[in-house]
């Protein structure tokens, strides 16, 4: 009788191993099986149901584990990637809201007076402006331009011109207004403060210093109604408008200007007795959202430097400028010594240069 697992008739001749190896091409593994979407049915099923078919389907549930495994995998990658899209999604519709604006600083000021070397020209303001370096300076708010808008990182377009227009509307109130120049409205230039500045404003009014915080010629041009009068309605200008973002919720905008008043004595009926007054004024505001909202501004500083003016005149109220004829004689700026440990303010007048006065061959 041949052994277990051979033929009766013995090996297959030329076959390595005889009938077994002939079959092994086609043996399946665990995995193979394990993998087969279809499965036969057992002995006992077929004998409980001879019309049931030799095979079935492979329920889900017995999906091999590897493949289970991919797909909790795939479905756990795209929740994530969900999460991540709807996470994004909700912080550009719904950003975090600024924080609170700081609140106002306190301004800063500044006036330097210009001291002539000579005695003041007088003429009719026709003729001083004619021959001043003014003679091709645009009058009164003309002069004040604004220059092409455009948007930043954080402003748009509209809303860097409304700054733009509120430190304009400010120039023109503040040293253009005849009102407020001859010593009489402020009001105009106190409401287009942000409130912060108030205080400091009202303080301006009431107590004015020259502590470079409360000259209330720090917030407006003004002159002694008592003593000068405006020769002619019109004021030469000609100056600057600039912005720039400093902060996601902050314009910076300045203004720099050369305003020229033609100013005689009070109460003078002669035409010709005329002097013209140049004040050079760069100031600094700030505005932010709640600002442009509002139509309010801060003034962050202001530099004036203003003649022709005596170095000892006072300038904290009003500006006091030397008329037709008058002279700074010996009141001219003294030199500074770093040593002295009694005046820490350092230079605070200017000499003002024959190239900034009307010509007086010319003139008269």
């Amino acid at each position: 009788m041949a052994g277990r697992g051979k033929p009766p008739e013995g090996p297959v001749e030329g076959v390595p191993g005889g009938g077994d190896d002939e079959y092994r091409s086609v043996v399946f593994d665990e995995s193979f099986v394990d993998a087969a979407r279809l499965q036969e049915y057992s002995a006992q099923e077929r004998m409980d149901d001879e019309d049931h078919a030799a095979v079935r389907s492979r329920p889900p549930s017995e999906e091999p584990p590897a493949r289970s495994a991919s797909r909790q995998g795939l479905v756990l990658v795209l929740l994530i990637v969900l999460a991540f899209g709807t996470a994004v999604y909700m912080g550009v519709r719904n950003p975090l809201p600024d924080p609170d604006p700081p609140p106002a600083q306190p301004a800063r000021m500044a006036t330097v007076p210009l001291a002539p070397r000579d005695a003041v020209p007088g003429s009719t303001p026709e003729d001083l402006f004619a021959h001043s370096p003014a003679a091709a300076y645009r009058t009164g708010a003309d002069g004040v331009t604004l220059p092409s808008t455009y948007r930043t990182d954080h402003f748009t377009e509209n809303q860097v011109l409304a700054a733009l227009t509120g430190a304009k509307d400010y120039v023109v109130a503040s040293s253009l207004d005849p009102a407020v120049l001859t010593g009489g409205e402020v009001r105009s230039v106190r409401l287009m403060l942000d409130p912060g500045q108030g205080a400091q404003f009202e303080r301006s009014v009431d107590r004015p210093r020259s502590d470079g915080r409360h000259a209330l010629t720090g917030w407006m041009v003004r002159f002694d109604p008592g003593r000068v009068a405006l020769a002619a309605p019109e004021v030469r200008v000609n100056g600057t408008l600039s912005v720039e973002e400093i902060h996601r919720n902050t314009l910076e905008v300045t203004a720099d200007h050369v305003f020229v008043y033609a100013l005689h004595p009070q109460g003078s009926a002669d035409a010709s007795d005329a002097s013209l007054f140049t004040v050079r004024r760069e100031v600094r505001f700030h505005f932010h959202r709640e600002d442009l909202t509002e139509h309010q501004l801060q003034v962050r500083s202001v530099s004036v430097r203003a003649g022709p003016m005596a170095c000892s005149a006072g300038h904290a109220d009003t500006l006091v400028p030397l008329l037709a004829g008058e002279r700074a004689g010996d009141d001219l700026p003294a030199g500074t010594d770093p040593y002295a440990r009694d005046d820490p303010r350092g230079a605070v007048c200017g000499v003002l240069a024959r190239s900034a006065m009307p010509d007086p061959a010319r003139t008269g």
